[in-house]
């Protein structure tokens, strides 16, 4: 007849703690190796094709971004549009159900993961640009079309409290439509209602043949917040710049630019409203699949301890040691579970946008006007180290003039 092993047999055959030290180091040589790294943001002078690098295609959105502001503000119309249209069509056409949005939503995938689009005002601003470039060349339809679309992308259809509130976008609207001949007064009743008594808008005159649209300040920052880093939230540096004005003809026309929109306001809230993006599941099930792996391990100690204790008094362990592998097992599994979740938020952004944005309609005869665009501080005082010297060419033409002025270099 077979003897059954002793409790000091068993234990030497099969230690707990031999078992746990195993999975600490499996689950160690798992997590090491699913360390990714990923492109760097860009934050250098130039643009992103200057320098060659190569873009993931989850962020190719992101780097259109980047480079159409850049191509914006140096002219470069043909780039601009290139990668303002090759943005757009993407972010009109990501399907809710793509590979790369299924995994971003697993439980072990980062939101960095999914292809990138941006938040609400990243977005919209791809349509203003877009529109300006259209106003530029003659097609004030489709520049309203684009503004428009901003105005949707701002709200949200299933909340009526988030209505769009872009002063300038809805401005537009109207002054497009009304040099379409149309009647552009509900959208400059819109965009009075959200500009409130800090600033009385100008009314819309048909006949001012160039649109001045102006830029200052650096924009809104993300950032990762919350236990996890699973709260998605914003930050703006408020810039010194807070209007502008340009002084053309040797300063004896004078045109007040002051700031329509805040894109730091636009970023933090929606339709007024404070707001902050949570990835609450991850987070949950990061938090809880810890909590369980602890419970677990301190379980598999209890019963590691309770099996010695018995051993020393000699009694049978009870099959205390495989109990203490077994929540052991459980314990590394809930604890591999845990670091695997991902729960950060996205902090992929558009980081050359500005702060505020302007305009202005005026009438001017067609030729050159030389003069000078200076940036105000909030008492009114110029920023003098900030100040651009331009040159109007006013086209004699049976379109605008679409003038683009920015206190940013990239």
């Amino acid at each position: 007849m077979t003897s059954r092993p002793s409790a000091i047999e068993r234990r030497s055959a099969f230690s707990p703690v031999r078992a746990l030290a195993f999975l600490g180091l499996a689950g160690t040589g798992f997590l090491s190796g699913g360390c990714v790294s990923e492109v760097p943001e860009h934050r250098g002078g130039g643009t992103v094709a200057d320098r060659q690098v190569p873009v993931p295609e989850r962020d190719r959105v992101l780097f259109d971004y980047r480079i159409a502001a850049t191509a914006l503000r140096r002219g470069d119309d043909a780039v601009a549009k290139e990668k303002l249209d090759d943005a757009i069509a993407r972010i009109g056409g990501i399907i809710a159900n793509s590979a790369d949005a299924a995994r971003a939503r697993s439980l072990f995938s980062a939101e960095s993961s999914k292809v990138f689009i941006g938040e609400p005002y990243e977005r919209t601003m791809a349509y203003f640009y877009r529109g300006i470039l259209y106003w530029r060349d003659g097609q004030p339809d489709n520049a309203r079309a684009c503004f428009r679309s901003g105005q949707v992308i701002d709200s949200d259809p299933t909340n009526e409290h988030y209505d769009a509130d872009y002063v300038l976008l809805d401005y537009l609207d109207g002054l497009a439509t009304a040099k379409l001949g149309g009647d552009g007064s509900d959208a400059f009743a819109r965009a009075q209602r959200n500009a409130g008594e800090r600033l009385a808008l100008a009314p819309y005159q048909p006949a001012a043949n160039v649109l001045v649209f102006a830029e200052f300040g650096y924009g809104p920052r993300k950032y990762a917040a919350g236990q996890h880093g699973e709260l998605l939230r914003f930050y703006a540096d408020d810039s010194p710049s807070r209007s502008a004005r340009l002084l053309l003809d040797g300063g004896t026309k004078i045109v007040p630019l002051p700031a329509f929109d805040d894109l730091g306001f636009q970023a933090t809230t929606r339709g007024g409203r404070v707001m902050d993006h949570i990835l609450g599941n991850k987070a949950v099930f990061k938090a809880g699949a810890n909590v369980a792996g602890d419970i677990a391990l301190a379980g598999s100690a209890i019963a590691h301890e309770k099996s010695r204790r018995r051993e020393r008094e000699g009694k049978d362990t009870d099959d205390s040691d495989f109990a203490a592998v077994g929540l052991g097992v459980l314990g590394m599994i809930g604890k591999v579970a845990s670091a695997a979740t991902d729960a950060t938020a996205d902090t992929r952004q558009w980081d050359n946008l500005p702060q505020r944005l302007s305009f202005a309609a005026i009438e001017l005869p067609a030729g050159q006007h030389p003069g000078r665009i200076e940036f105000l501080d909030r008492d009114g005082n110029v920023l003098e180290q900030r100040t651009q010297t331009i040159t109007l060419n006013v086209a004699a033409a049976d379109r605008d003039t679409v003038v683009f002025l920015s206190e940013l270099k990239r």
